[in-house]
């Protein structure tokens, strides 16, 4: 059967005369045309030099970091898509929380929707998000991530996971996928061959998953085939190892047990595509990040990633490099021509299920467009599923629902809403929230020693999500405390009612057993704070449900 055959079948499912308009489109294209096909590139900023050298690389896609200035992007969009001979994919992480368009509608993310578990509520987040892409051009989601929150400390799947437990991850996944495939996004499950039971960070370093191939399938496995089954449309192969499967195709594989699947035909072709049986598109996760990059050199990895059975590289930073370096591999052989049309025909396949026959069919209107954006059924909806997410871990001496009288006085420690993207962390709108109840709110500072003469109520709120280069998410008690011996070792809830409040990171129980009153709460968004302040006050009832498990293990973190 030819690639041009199997576009019949699921998930492209292509009728004739788009499997013509996809062999007429690939016939058409120079050898330099289809290795543009090959390649997402990334737009950040507003830096019109890079945007006019991504135009004259002609990609088949582009994923762009939008910008709070509406009409800017459309511009920016406008004439990037003019400048494309072949219509151009726009993709995104369309994972709700901070990824959320900050011109939309604040969604929740992952962990939060598995905190609801309540699979409505995750299809309707994720149609939201798919709606107000769609206006935005954006047409291939890299979501959902179906990796497992097993290792605690890792700071990468977190907030990003639907949680701990397959079942769960499992319907909520599907639940994501038809959100989006159903209003015209196409879904990528993420990261193959599976995320979570090594706590370090593949922006950083290859990590592995240290499964047997016996667990594998029960867990990763299991979850890949079901979403192969509901008609995924995409999969990320990651730089992840999975030393296991290797072994049991090479005995005596050594340093090769531990190569990325990114760059692994074993893992991408013989394990994703031939025992899986997936027919869709395979992208490699962004082929810049460490995970890769401490493998071998660029050069040497962006041509590998086509060669082991990727269809697309995403990301570069020297896409003429990269393109040149994948020319010279089809030119010698490395990429061969079959390879080479495979890849390009699953592109051009998935353009045409999603309907982008023609530039015009991009991008919509303006003005159709700003009526979905922030549209109010969307907003009123995302906030009813967000009031449903703060979670009450634990109050073991039952300080909430707080008392503006009793609580009036709170110290609050403030750790800062933390993204490696901005410089300067972002401030909580928790202490104004908290004013606007009647209570006297305190910044706390180095120079203060908490005295239960002074505060009735200790708050700490800390804002890390779960998003990439952290390396670690930890709770820093000396950065909390001001650097001083004396306040790193306080802890206030021995004179003073205390509660921590995650915004983020689930498993700050690791480092504070001891604290009497916990909530996670899995977003830093203004809407979650606001949710958080209605259960904090009684008026709305507190999530009783974790997708995790809060307490890391420890048996004495729940007393």
């Amino acid at each position: 059967m030819s690639i041009y055959d199997s576009l019949a079948n699921t998930p492209f499912n292509l009728d004739e005369k788009a499997i013509t308009w996809v062999r007429r489109t690939f016939t058409g294209l120079s050898l330099d045309e289809k290795i543009g096909q090959i390649f997402v590139l990334l737009m950040m900023g507003k830096d019109q030099e890079e945007f006019d050298r991504i135009k004259r690389l002609s990609p088949g896609g582009v994923t762009r970091f939008y910008t709070a200035d509406l009409d800017y992007e459309r511009a920016v969009l406008e004439d990037m898509i003019e400048a494309n001979p072949v219509p151009l994919i726009i993709t995104a992480d369309l994972e709700g929380s901070r990824h959320s368009f900050a011109f939309g509608t604040p969604v929740l993310g992952q962990l939060g929707l598995a905190a609801v578990d309540d699979v409505e509520a995750t299809r309707a987040s994720s149609a939201i998000l798919a709606r107000e892409g769609r206006a935005m051009g954006v047409t291939w989601s890299f979501t959902p991530v179906i990796d497992i929150n097993a290792a605690f400390r890792s700071a990468i799947v977190g907030t990003r996971a639907f949680g701990s437990d397959v079942e769960r991850i499992e319907r909520h996944a599907l639940a994501h996928i038809a959100g989006l495939q159903a209003n015209g996004v196409a879904a990528t499950v993420k990261h193959w061959p599976g995320e979570g039971f090594d706590d370090r960070d593949q922006h950083l370093v290859t990590t592995i998953n240290p499964l047997s191939i016996d667990e594998w399938m029960a867990t990763f496995g299991r979850l890949y085939k079901t979403m192969f089954a509901a008609g995924v449309m995409s999969v990320m192969s990651a730089h992840i190892a999975f030393p296991a499967y290797i072994r049991s195709k090479m005995a005596n594989a050594g340093l090769e047990a531990f190569r990325p699947a990114s760059v692994s035909k074993l893992l991408t072709t013989t394990l994703l595509r031939e025992e899986l049986g997936f027919n869709g598109i395979i992208v490699s996760d962004a082929s810049d990040m460490a995970g890769l990059g401490a493998w071998d050199h660029h050069l040497v990895t962006k041509p590998e990633i086509i060669a082991a059975g990727c269809d697309v590289v995403l990301f570069s930073n020297t896409p003429e490099e990269d393109m040149a370096a994948v020319k010279a591999a089809v030119l010698s052989g490395q990429i061969t021509e079959a390879r080479l049309e495979e890849a390009v025909v699953r592109v051009l396949a998935l353009k045409a299920k999603l309907g982008l026959f023609s530039k015009s069919d991009v991008l919509p209107p303006a003005a159709e467009a700003k009526t979905v954006l922030a549209a109010a059924e969307s907003a009123a909806t995302s906030r009813a599923i967000i009031a449903r997410s703060p979670t009450l871990v634990k109050d073991v001496k039952g300080l909430f629902p707080l008392d503006p009288v009793k609580h009036r006085r709170i110290l609050f420690v403030d750790g800062g809403i933390n993204h490696p993207l901005i410089s300067v962390p972002m401030k909580f709108v928790l202490p104004d929230l908290l004013r606007k109840e009647g209570f006297e709110i305190t910044v706390d500072n180095a120079e203060i020693k908490p005295s239960p003469d002074d505060f009735d109520l200790v708050l700490y709120a800390l804002g890390d999500e779960s998003l990439l280069v952290r390396s670690h998410i930890f709770l820093d008690w000396h950065k909390l405390g001001g650097g001083g011996l004396y306040r790193t070792m306080l802890r206030t809830w021995t004179s003073i009612p205390t509660a921590i409040i995650s915004f983020g990171h689930p498993y700050y129980l690791y480092d504070a057993p001891r604290v009497p009153a916990y909530i996670n709460a899995y977003s830093t968004m203004d809407s979650v704070q606001e949710a958080v302040v209605e259960c904090m006050m009684g008026r709305k009832p507190f999530n009783l449900s974790s997708p995790v498990d809060a307490f890391c293990g420890l048996e004495d973190a729940r007393y």
